[in-house]
């Protein structure tokens, strides 16, 4: 589960730091008030939220959906062919160093416990751990408010300062801070190289800023 969250933090940070932020600089090059830079970007935050943690709702119940079918899918083998799912058990438990008496003891007392059989064939067979089923809301929160804290560090400065071109550079410098610490940390957690992994999220965000920048410039 902390995992999970994890991975929702970072999905949710990634497109939340670099996006907002390259529509302000892109915004900042076509030399526009600061308000008009301010109301975009918020609503690209509230767009942004809202379309990321929708995504993550869904997958969370393409998850649950997912292993419900599979998990039908089972019951009815188990029920129509259950001495082909006994001789895939056997082969299963083959490949964990089990012989015919020590397989035929356990396929035994799975096939006295339905519930427990297609268990087992969902986790060793196909792989599949049962999703919470309150994931997918988790995971669109997570992602939504990862997304709507990290976007308004870029946006900050056009807020606190008046002058767009100042904004722009104080916004520059923070998130590309931001970017860099929010990929060390990336690093960190994902077993990564930290350092490495903190030069390349700066230097992504900093080449979509960049050529949002220069595309309304040359506009």
């Amino acid at each position: 589960m902390a995992s999970d969250t994890v991975r929702d933090i970072v999905i949710g940070m990634s497109d939340g730091l670099t996006v907002p932020f390259a529509i302000a600089a892109g915004m900042s090059g076509a030399a526009v008030a600061a308000k008009i830079v301010i109301t975009a970007g918020l609503a690209e935050i509230a767009a942004g939220s809202i379309s990321m943690g929708l995504g993550g709702y869904l997958a969370g119940r393409t998850d649950v959906e997912h292993y419900d079918a599979e998990e039908r899918r089972e019951i009815a083998e188990t029920e129509d062919v259950p001495e082909q799912e006994a001789a895939e058990v056997v082969a299963i438990l083959r490949d964990f160093g089990l012989d015919e008496n020590q397989s035929a003891s356990v396929v035994g007392s799975l096939r006295k416990d339905r519930a427990k059989w297609v268990d087992f064939m969902m986790r060793f067979e196909l792989g599949l751990e049962r999703p919470d089923p309150r994931r997918a809301l988790q995971s669109a929160l997570t992602i939504a408010i990862s997304y709507a804290v990290s976007g308004f560090i870029p946006l900050a400065p056009y807020i606190l300062v008046n002058t767009v071109t100042t904004a722009l550079y104080i916004s520059v410098l923070f998130t590309l801070t931001a970017l860099f610490v929010f990929g060390y940390v990336k690093g960190r957690v994902t077993g990564l190289s930290a350092w490495r992994s903190g030069w390349q999220t700066m230097l992504i965000g900093g080449v979509a800023a960049g050529t949002a920048f220069a595309i309304a410039r040359l506009i």
